[in-house]
C-alpha cells in the first residue's frame, strides 16, 4: 500500500513525538492534530501541526483532508481510581474521539487506521500468559473505554467492505517522556528512596518508546496488519526483580538490599486512605497502586513479529539505559 500523509493524533503526548519520528524517518509525510501545541523542536520542521479535539468532528474532518492513514493515539489515560463522574468524560474522549476519527477517516477515503490500545483491556492475567486470543475483562474506565474503541476501528471499512482498521496493544511503555508508575518509580530509585514490597517475581510486558514508534510506522502500510489486533511487546516478560535491577544499572546504584512484606504493606495503605479521606491529608500510596504494583502481567506478542517481520530493537537493558541517559540530559532526572 502505497502512504503519503499520515496523520497522528494525540502527537503531544508522552509516546507521540517518537512515533511521530518514526514515521517521519520512514519517509512519510506527518501531519499532527492535538489540544495542545508542540514544544519547540519537538519534531522536524517540516511536520506539519494541527490544533483541534479529536472529539469535536469538525475539526477531524479538516485536519484528515488528503491523509492517506492515521495512527490514533489521543486518548484521556489511566488513573487509579477515578472518581465516577469521570466515566463520562473517558467516554467522550477515549470513545466519542475514535468515532469522530474513524468516521471522517472514511469520508475522507484513507487507507489504514491504526488505533494505539493496551494490554489493559485483557485485565486480570490470574497468572496466565495472555494472547490476541484471550479473551478481554476490563476492569477499570480506561480499558473499558478502549476496548469500545477499538470495536469502532476494527468495525470500519473503505471502498469495496475492505478492512481498514489495526489495532495494536502496547505493553507498559517507558521512556524518557513517559509519565506516571515508571517515572515515579525512577525518581525514587536514583533518590535511593523505594524499597521493593513482595519477592518480586510478578511479571511485566513492556515496550520500549521508540519500538513503539517503529511498530506503529510498520502497522499503516503492511496488507498483514489491516483487520487485526496484535500485542506490542519487546518480546520478553520481566519480573519486577529485572525491572528494577534495569533501572539501577543505567542509574549507576545497586538495588535496593530490603523488601517489605505485602500483607502489613497493604494494611497499611488501607489506614492511610482511610485517614486520607477523614483528615485530608495527601495520600502517598493506595491499596489500588499497591495492587497495580504486584500485578502480574505476562502477555504474548510474537503475532505482530511473525506476521509483519517487526524485530523490536530494545531489550530491557538498552532501552533503560537511553531512557535513562535521555532523562538526564533534558534535566528531568
Amino acid at each position: 500500500m502505497s502512504i503519503g500523509t499520515v496523520m497522528v493524533t494525540g502527537a503531544t503526548g508522552a509516546v507521540g513525538p517518537v512515533v511521530v519520528k518514526a514515521l517521519h524517518d520512514a519517509g512519510y509525510a506527518v501531519r499532527t492534530l492535538s489540544m495542545d501545541p508542540p514544544p519547540a523542536e519537538i519534531w522536524p520542521a517540516d511536520v506539519e501541526t494541527r490544533i483541534g479535539d479529536v472529539a469535536d468532528p469538525a475539526a477531524v474532518h479538516s485536519a484528515m483532508r488528503d491523509v492517506e492513514a492515521v495512527v490514533h493515539m489521543a486518548a484521556l489515560l489511566h488513573i487509579v481510581n477515578p472518581p465516577p463522574e469521570m466515566r463520562e468524560k473517558y467516554e467522550r474522549v477515549n470513545v466519542g474521539g475514535t468515532a469522530a476519527v474513524v468516521e471522517a477517516a472514511i469520508r475522507a477515503g484513507v487507507k489504514r487506521v491504526v488505533l494505539f490500545s493496551t494490554i489493559a483491556v485483557y485485565g486480570p492475567s490470574g497468572g496466565s500468559v495472555l494472547n490476541e486470543m484471550s479473551p478481554a475483562h476490563p476492569d477499570t474506565f480506561y480499558a473499558q473505554t478502549k476496548l469500545a474503541a477499538e470495536q469502532i476501528v476494527l468495525n470500519a471499512r473503505g471502498a469495496r467492505g475492505r478492512s481498514l482498521g489495526t489495532v495494536l496493544r502496547l505493553g507498559a511503555v517507558y521512556g524518557s517522556r513517559v509519565k506516571g508508575n515508571f517515572e515515579r518509580l525512577t525518581h525514587a530509585l536514583a533518590r535511593n528512596r523505594f524499597i521493593p514490597v513482595g519477592n518480586g517475581l510478578n511479571r511485566r510486558t513492556l515496550i520500549f518508546d521508540r519500538d513503539a514508534g517503529r511498530a506503529a510506522a510498520l502497522a499503516v502500510a503492511h496488507p498483514a496488519a489491516a483487520g487485526r489486533v496484535f500485542n506490542i511487546t519487546d518480546g520478553e516478560f520481566h519480573t519486577m526483580n529485572e525491572i528494577i535491577a534495569s533501572i539501577c544499572s543505567a542509574l549507576g546504584r545497586r538495588p535496593p538490599a530490603l523488601m517489605l512484606p505485602v500483607s502489613p504493606v497493604r494494611r497499611l495503605a488501607g489506614i492511610m486512605e482511610d485517614c486520607s479521606r477523614l483528615c485530608g491529608f495527601p495520600l502517598l500510596v493506595s491499596r489500588a497502586a499497591l495492587d497495580k504494583y504486584m500485578e502480574d502481567a505476562a502477555v504474548d506478542g510474537r503475532k505482530f513479529c511473525m506476521q509483519t517481520g517487526f524485530v523490536p530493537k530494545y531489550d530491557l537493558t538498552a532501552g533503560w539505559r537511553e531512557t535513562i541517559a535521555e532523562m538526564r540530559h533534558s534535566g528531568d532526572l
